[in-house]
Formats: structure tokens, C-alpha cells, sequence
């Protein structure tokens, strides 16, 4: 190779280094020295340098993760140059071009080009801010890369980060009026490029595209029949297909040996459908990049709790009743947690528990809702002034006639710790605490359950109903028509906020106002293959406002994690966080109207605020003018995992403590060093305890203070050694449920591999 070209070529990704060595103090002359012995091209050598920064990331050196983000970026370019064809010094080419280029061939949808005119985008062009792209380190950049910016047909790269960002803010403000449209776009686009936030997997992924969906996460109840079943099946198929995360609660349907059509003992129980929802996330995956993500959700007392859904996930036991690749969750009354405590003279737990089947108590106990149809122990909770599920359950335990199988709750309970330290599920879902928080239970009568489990990230609690076919008829044109009324299909729309960036940087405030009506835009834009959740969706307008890199700010602010400091921390900013987000949606219901169901809730009655005893000034003049304004969405926060969007940020995931401050992240694609964020001298110290080294009470401690301001759930993980004893564990989870909290997600046990989450509630 001709010495000047080499010069030059070395020039060019030298000035890469010496930028990243000015700007975080990194020693590169090892790599230098390196380089200049070796005559490659310049996509190459550049290659070459970011496998050597890669390479020396460590607790020494955490800074090294900048340096190969910023010969990653140059690698991006250098190939979005190429594929657009212009000079690779320019970084970013002509925006408006991509646009036409990508619409043209099928990548994006046209809605972009038909919505905005050309002198709008060249507008926003001008927006696009390149060095935003140094923000992030090189694990973040990596992810969105890999996974989110706009590729050909060959994956080849053409869009780069900062555009994607844009093409968000462009898409979910695309319907907003024309005189507001293009401050709210560079609102949005300033709040994204920043990384004061991030959305969710699917809205980063598919915005702007011609195929997939924006929303995050679906909860279906399956009705107790035949064609309940199989529709839900087909239902959960096509949004798997779309990239949704799906929860579904089976708890209506019958148990094993229970009477079909009044033929004794005929019935297969739930563990067989189960499975056929099993072969349907693996059948159909997810834009062909994952396989889809289930979790499937029974109540303590349905009869098949113990026979075969608690194992369907462990290793021994029948194959033939085994359902490896969906999660489990465990929908629990306050009654099995109060039983559990019940013990003989010598401490040994002697509770004893019932399990029924539901089409059983349907048919025995003859409870019948205001419309005359039956009722069964799943629609009834306990309130703080009346125990409706205990009265029922009581009622069902002293019918003569009511088939149970009677357990030792304590037995119940071992089963699910062993299944969790064994497998991380199932989940827990304190069905009594959801539903006596709900600001939506005025559409059912005083008592029923309105709620009856959770999401796959047990973060989502919204009203619930099954799916029905009223009748089948043939039409004028001999065509055959199914009419299906349909039930509440939950949706859940997310985005997050990255605590570190935005609470530091103090935008809390002017961010929530964009990132809510971020969230409530995907409502209106999103096309949903499934017509009961499109309804749904918008009765409803539900959204998800969530956070993370809460350990990131703890170790910034020199806050330890097992401290009540932090659980004052996480009080006092999570308040804050719920009053920016309901004045938010109280201003967007000002602007566009109220949600179709506000009406009679516990936001308009105030019973909202008074039941979280919200009574300083802020807040009694918020309760006011929602009450005179309404507000736009019915349910407003949700916190998620956010693993992968977490580290696109560039901080730790979700409300998680530190996996480890230096370890590897490996994937199918990639592995790599990883280091504690913003890792120096002085936030080591209050990294340095990793997850399964810290006391999980704090933990739980730090949730309950959250939790008592967020509407919906909280992902919330347990932590703890392989070799925990039993007690222990069961403590964990009494205090969880004694500190109200709403639900728990996976006990992740040390024994366990590292577990494969569904990304779509990553947000």
C-alpha cells in the first residue's frame, strides 16, 4: 500500500482515538503503536482498533467502552455512506433522501412523506444533532444498531442513530395539530437524542416501518369453552407475530376432571392448552428475530395449581405435561398469605388450603352477577372494609356438596419456591392489592374483580374480561359471520425515563409533558391485529410511564442501596415523577378530552388522591382540576425491566441493583466486558455490593415506598443465593406482600443461567 494512502487512512481513524483520549483522558498509545504496524483499509484498521479498545474495557479502565463507540460510529459511517453514497466525513447524509429511498422500497411506510412536506423535513433535518451520537458507550450503541436502526432487505445500514430517533419523534407527533406539529416533533426528538428517555422495544423498533406494532405488552382472560380457547390461541399467534409480549389468565377455565357438557371426569384440566400455547410461541416468533414471549397466569385456588401447572416448567416430571417455553404466574388472595401464618404450638405452619375448579363452583354455588351469569370464586377480593373473596371461598370450603382437593397451604407454597429457585417463576400477583388500588374498579359492582393478573413483566394492571361469540349467522352474500363481543384485551403502551440523565440534568418536568403525550400518540397511530385490544386501547388509553438506572443514581447521588436514605429517595422522587405524569395527562385531557371511561372513577371522585394521601397544595389543586378536566388515560405508570433499552441509555436496568460492577455480556451475536456505569473511585463504593450480595428486605423496602405511587406495577425482581433456605425465601415473599406490593417478577437464584426475558416490555 502507498505510504501517503496509508497515512491517510491511519489519519482518519487516529483522529477517532485522539478525540476519544481528549475527551475521557484514556491513555491510547498502546493501541496507536499497534495500529501504525498494520496496512488494512480503512473499515478495517478501524476494526482492528475498536476490537483492541473492547478488549481493555475493565473496573481500571471503564472509559475504553467510549473510545469503541466511537470507532463503532465511524464504522456505521462509513458503511451508511457507502450504501447512500456520500462522503463519510459528513457522518450524516441527506435525510429527505432516506426517506424516499427506504419508502421506496418497502422499509418504511409512506405515511412519513405523506404527512410532512418536504420544506418540514429539511426543517427537521437541520435538527439532527451527530455529536448526540457520543453519548452513548458502546454496549448501547451496539443495540440499537443491531437491532432498531433501519436496514435493507440484506441488512445493510442505512439509517444512523440520531435519524432513528427523529423518525420516532416524526412518527408519534405525526397526527398532532399542524401549528404545534413541528415544536412537539423537536420536543420529542430533543428528549430521545438527550437519553433522557428512551420508548419500548416495539415503538423503537417499528416506528416509521411498514410492518409491526408500537405497543409493548397484551393481557388476555381466556373464556371456559371450546371456542374461548382456540380464539385466544389465534388471537395471541397474530400478536406474536407483530412483536407483542402476551400474558394470558386461565383461571376461568375448568380443571382437570371436571364434567363436560355433564359427562363426568372428561375435562383435561388447563395443562394441555397450556402447552398448545407453548408450541404457539415457539411456532410463531416474533418478526422472525425471537420466538414470541407468554406467560400464563392460574389462581392458588383453581384445582390445577398443584396438579401439573407448578411444574410445568421444571425438569422432572412427565414430559408429557410440560410447557418449557412460556412463564408462569400465581395469582394470590390475601387469605392463602394470612393462612400461611397459621401454626400450631410448636411453629410449624398447619394452614390448610382449597382448591376448587371454576366451572364446578359455577355450577354449585350459584353465585350470578346483576345480569343473571354466573359468578365463580376468581370475581371476587377482599376490600380493606369487606372480605368479599373470603366470605365466598368460606362458602365454598362449608358446601357438602362442592368437589376440592384440600392441601396444606404451606405445601402450596414450597412447591412454588421450588419451582422459582429451580426455574425464576412463577410470578406473584397479590390479586386483593390490585384491585382495591385500581382507579377503574366503578365499572364493576363493589367487590368484583375487576383485575385478575398480570403481563409477562407483571407490570400491567388493567381491567379485565374474556372474549365471547354471541352467535354465528350466514349474511345476504352467503358469506358466514362470527359475531365476538368483545372483552377488555389489555394493552400497554410504554416509554421510560433514564433517572441519572433526567434527574440530574433536572427536565423531569418539561420531559414528562412530551414522553406522556408521546405515549397517549401511540394509541391513536397504533394498528393492532387483534380488534378487541384496538378497542380496548382506546377506550381505555392506557400508558405506561416507567424508569430506570435507579442504582446508576443512587451510586451519582452517593446513596447506598441497603439505606433508608434510599427508600426516602425512591418515595420522595417517585411522588414527584406521579405528579408531573397525572398533570400531564390532567393538560392533555384539557387539550383533546378525557378517556371514554373517566366517568365515576377514583379520578374524578378524588378517592384516587385521598386513598394515597396526596394532601399538600400541589396536590389538592391537581385533584381539583382533574376532577373539572378529566384526564386522558385511565392508567398512567408501569415500571418495566428495561434491560436492552436500559443499556441503549447507557445506565442499569430498570429498579435493579448492579449485576456486577465488571462482568460479560454475551448474547447469540456478541460478547463483551461491561463496567458499572459512570464506574470511578467514589461510585465504586456504592456499587461494589452486586445483586445477590445485597439484603433483599432493602429491596422490597424501596418498592413498597414506590410502589404506593405507581397506579399500575413494578417489575420487580427477588435476588437470592442457590443455597437459601427455605424460610428465608418465604420470608421475602410474606414481607413483599406485607409492604402491599403489587406483584413480584422472577426470584433469580445464582444457580440459575442468566434468563432469556421477552425485550417487548423493555422500554
Amino acid at each position: 500500500m502507498d505510504t501517503k494512502v496509508k497515512d491517510l487512512i491511519l489519519s482518519s481513524v487516529k483522529t477517532v482515538i485522539w478525540k476519544a483520549e481528549e475527551k475521557y483522558s484514556i491513555d491510547t498509545s498502546s493501541l496507536r503503536e499497534h495500529l501504525s504496524k498494520l496496512t488494512l483499509s480503512e473499515e478495517e484498521l478501524n476494526k482492528q482498533a475498536m476490537t483492541f479498545a473492547l478488549h481493555h474495557i475493565s473496573m481500571g479502565q471503564p472509559d475504553w467502552t467510549y473510545l469503541a463507540a466511537h470507532l463503532y460510529l465511524n464504522e456505521l459511517y462509513l458503511k451508511a455512506s457507502k450504501n447512500r453514497g456520500y462522503k463519510p466525513e459528513q457522518r450524516y447524509g441527506d435525510f429527505l433522501q432516506l426517506l424516499k429511498v427506504l419508502t421506496e422500497i418497502g422499509i418504511y411506510s409512506d405515511a412519513l412523506l405523506n404527512s410532512y412536506s418536504e420544506q418540514e423535513i429539511a426543517g427537521l433535518a437541520d435538527e439532527i444533532d451527530p455529536e448526540k451520537d457520543y453519548l452513548f458507550n458502546y454496549i448501547g450503541l451496539f443495540l440499537l444498531a443491531d437491532r432498531y436502526i433501519a436496514k435493507d432487505y440484506e441488512r445493510n445500514i442505512y439509517e444512523l442513530p440520531q435519524e432513528r430517533f427523529m423518525i420516532i419523534a416524526m412518527v408519534l407527533m405525526m397526527n398532532e395539530p399542524e401549528e404545534l406539529r413541528i415544536n412537539l416533533v423537536k420536543e420529542a426528538y430533543w428528549a430521545l437524542s438527550n437519553l433522557y428517555m428512551t420508548v419500548a422495544t416495539p415503538t423503537l423498533a417499528n416506528a416509521g416501518k411498514s410492518y409491526g406494532q408500537l405497543s409493548s405488552c397484551f393481557i388476555d382472560t381466556v373464556d371456559d369453552s371450546l371456542e374461548g380457547i382456540y380464539l385466544n390461541n389465534f388471537d395471541t399467534a397474530r400478536l406474536s407475530k407483530d412483536g407483542g409480549g402476551i400474558g394470558i389468565y386461565f383461571g376461568k377455565v375448568r380443571a382437570l376432571g371436571s364434567d363436560i357438557k355433564r359427562f363426568k371426569a372428561n375435562s383435561s384440566g388447563v395443562v394441555p392448552w397450556i402447552r398448545l400455547i407453548n408450541n404457539t410461541a415457539v411456532s410463531v416468533d416474533q418478526l422472525g428475530q425471537r420466538q414470541g414471549a407468554i406467560a400464563v397466569y392460574l389462581d392458588i385456588f383453581h384445582k390445577d395449581i398443584m396438579n401439573g401447572f407448578l411444574e410445568l416448567k421444571t425438569n422432572n416430571g412427565d414430559e408429557r405435561r410440560k410447557a418449557h417455553d412460556i412463564f408462569t404466574g400465581v395469582s394470590i388472595p390475601d387469605l392463602f398469605m394470612e393462612t400461611l401464618e397459621v401454626q400450631d404450638e410448636s411453629g410449624r405452619s398447619m394452614g390448610v388450603w382449597h382448591t376448587f375448579c371454576p366451572h364446578e363452583v359455577k355450577q354449585v354455588m350459584g353465585w350470578k352477577d346483576e345480569q343473571g351469569r354466573p359468578l365463580g370464586l376468581e370475581d371476587f377480593y377482599d376490600e380493606n372494609d369487606k372480605k368479599h373473596f373470603s366470605i365466598k371461598y368460606q362458602e365454598a370450603v362449608n358446601h357438602p356438596f362442592l368437589p376440592r382437593k384440600t392441601y396444606r397451604a404451606m405445601d402450596i407454597m414450597s412447591r412454588i419456591m421450588v419451582a422459582q429457585l429451580e426455574t425464576g417463576t412463577p410470578y406473584m400477583f397479590y390479586r386483593d392489592e390490585v384491585n382495591r388500588q385500581n382507579p377503574n374498579k366503578h365499572l364493576l359492582t363493589k367487590g368484583r374483580t375487576s383485575i385478575y393478573c398480570s403481563n409477562l413483566c407483571t407490570e400491567i394492571a388493567q381491567n379485565m374480561s374474556p372474549t365471547v361469540i354471541v352467535k354465528e349467522y350466514q349474511d345476504e352474500e352467503g358469506n358466514l359471520v362470527m359475531v365476538r363481543k368483545p372483552g377488555d384485551f389489555v394493552v400497554c403502551n410504554l416509554s421510560s425515563i433514564n433517572l441519572p440523565r433526567a434527574v440530574r440534568s433536572r427536565v423531569l418536568e418539561r420531559l414528562i409533558q412530551v414522553q406522556v403525550r408521546m405515549l397517549d400518540n401511540v394509541i391513536d397511530l397504533n394498528t393492532i391485529a387483534v380488534g378487541q385490544a384496538e378497542v380496548t386501547n382506546k377506550k381505555f388509553r392506557a400508558v405506561g410511564l416507567g424508569t430506570f438506572g435507579w442504582h446508576h443514581l443512587l451510586a451519582l447521588e452517593g446513596i447506598h442501596w441497603e439505606s433508608n436514605v434510599a427508600v426516602e429517595y425512591a418515595d420522595k422522587l417517585s411522588e414527584d415523577i406521579a405528579y408531573y405524569t397525572i398533570l400531564s395527562s390532567m393538560n392533555l385531557a384539557n387539550e383533546k378530552g378525557a378517556y371514554s371511561q373517566f366517568k365515576g372513577s377514583e379520578w374524578e371522585t378524588g378517592e384516587y388522591f385521598n386513598r394515597k394521601g396526596y394532601e399538600s397544595e400541589r396536590w389538592n389543586h391537581l385533584k381539583q382540576d382533574v376532577s373539572q378536566y378529566g384526564i386522558r388515560n385511565g392508567w398512567l405508570m408501569a415500571i418495566a425491566p428495561n434491560s436492552s433499552t436500559a443499556k441503549i441509555g447507557g445506565s442499569t436496568d430498570g429498579i435493579d441493583p448492579l449485576y456486577a460492577v465488571e462482568y460479560a455480556e454475551e448474547k447469540k451475536n456478541f460478547k463483551f466486558k461491561v463496567t458499572a456505569p459512570d464506574l470511578n473511585h467514589v461510585t465504586y463504593n456504592y456499587y461494589r455490593r452486586a445483586r445477590h450480595e445485597l439484603d433483599q428486605t432493602w429491596s422490597i423496602r424501596q418498592n413498597a415506598a414506590r410502589q404506593r405511587h405507581v397506579d399500575q406495577g413494578i417489575s420487580f425482581n427477588l435476588y437470592v443465593r442457590h443455597d437459601i433456605k427455605a424460610k428465608d425465601l418465604l420470608h421475602l415473599h410474606m414481607l413483599a406482600w406485607k409492604e402491599k406490593l403489587k406483584t413480584t417478577y422472577y426470584v433469580r437464584s445464582t444457580s440459575q443461567s442468566e434468563i432469556e426475558e421477552c425485550e417487548s416490555c423493555h422500554s
